[in-house]
């Protein structure tokens, strides 16, 4: 009879364990889901969800808002309110220790009473680094990291990227068609992919921080890369042409919205003063940055990037033209790869991908691996990540 009442209670505490592992799992993943809203949004601070839970109710939801303030922790403890005290918080990064535009969180945290943190991992922030975690335990806060780590970590790539590298998380967006070709003979601009890639592709921009072209493309495509899905035209990026020589005209679309959508070009210190003068006065930022002549005459792109990063851009998108694309992808400066391919063939005399190089560069590369796949109509996307 003893033994059958220990066993009953070992299965009991088994049971109780893998239900709080499931909760668990399922309120870090709302957490994630909660953070992504912010994305694109928050720089030069992480796009963070946190969600408070007691007894089996959610109290408080919340992700970090426009420019990073206020953080996530904060919109849902004041959700909850004095409910919070025993309660469980996930969060999907570190909470803050330290003092910026706003108190750190873990003080926050500490004051409402939280009886346990669950964390998706640490902040390699070095002003937080791990401190978030130590002063939350100090208080007698139990502290759990390490839950849906993985995934946090692509969540916030853009932040760990910055701090670590000094430079933002590049995504490489390419559309080609299945003989490898981005446009017809002369740059002549091809609808490569469908509407709903498209569509997609917008739901990208809005979820990076800025997007990156080369002077060829403005020229040759006069394009505005905003977001134009219905009701996302303020979720647009930072738009960033590369220009050495400030040959942008002062007609094309990107500058006539820069007063609308920040338009920031990035020249060499050869380029006139009244150039950068009167892009200046149409409402875009003249950045300068060393110009190199090897491989191909163009700018220091770990100069560009190192720049973006000290602006606070945290997370890129990559989107053409040709020698753009390849000069990022030989630098070794491409983290994320989103391959669209259409069904139709350009011709031999369109224009490649990736211009000299070939596209196996990316697609039978060592240095990438296929994180997934899916099929968008009669298109394909496939996104490869740095191994």
């Amino acid at each position: 009879m003893i033994f059958r009442i220990l066993e009953d209670q070992h299965r009991q505490k088994f049971s109780d364990a893998k239900a709080q592992r499931a909760d668990d799992l399922r309120y870090m993943q709302l957490a994630l889901t909660l953070g992504r809203r912010g994305q694109g949004r928050t720089w030069p601070n992480p796009a963070v969800g946190a969600v408070i839970v007691k007894d089996g109710n959610i109290l408080g939801r919340g992700w970090t808002q426009r420019s990073g303030r206020p953080h996530a922790e904060p919109v849902a403890l004041a959700q909850a309110g004095a409910t919070a005290k025993g309660a469980t918080l996930y969060v999907t990064l570190e909470p803050c220790s330290h003092f910026g535009k706003s108190p750190p969180c873990a003080d926050a945290i500490i004051a409402a009473g939280i009886a346990r943190v669950v964390a998706a991992i640490e902040d390699p922030n070095p002003e937080v680094a791990g401190q978030g975690h130590a002063r939350l335990r100090a208080a007698g806060i139990q502290v759990d990291v390490g839950l849906c780590a993985n995934q946090a970590a692509r969540d916030h790539a853009g932040h760990f990227r910055r701090v670590r590298d000094h430079r933002p998380h590049v995504v490489l967006k390419l559309a080609v068609s299945p003989d490898g070709k981005i446009a017809a003979a002369g740059r002549t601009p091809v609808a490569v992919t469908g509407e709903r890639v498209r569509s997609r592709v917008h739901l990208l921009r809005a979820q990076c921080d800025a997007v990156l072209v080369g002077i060829g493309t403005v020229i040759s495509d006069d394009p505005e890369l905003t977001c134009r899905l219905p009701g996302m035209a303020k979720r647009s990026p930072v738009r960033v042409v590369l220009d050495r020589a400030l040959r942008i005209s002062g007609n094309c679309k990107l500058v006539h919205s820069a007063r609308t959508t920040p338009l920031w070009v990035m020249t060499s210190n050869i380029a006139e003063a009244p150039a950068a003068m009167a892009l200046g006065a149409a409402g875009a930022q003249v950045l300068r940055v060393p110009a190199v002549t090897s491989p191909l005459p163009g700018l220091d792109l770990p100069a560009v990037l190192k720049c973006l990063a000290e602006k606070g851009i945290t997370k890129l998108l990559v989107e053409g033209g040709a020698k753009v694309a390849s000069t990022f992808v030989t630098a070794g400066l491409v983290d994320e790869v989103w391959l669209f391919q259409g069904a139709n063939d350009i011709g031999d005399d369109g224009i490649t991908a990736l211009d000299a190089l070939p596209l196996s560069a990316i697609t039978g590369s060592p240095d990438f691996a296929v994180r997934g796949s899916e099929t968008i109509e009669n298109d394909t996307l496939t996104i490869y990540e740095r191994s």
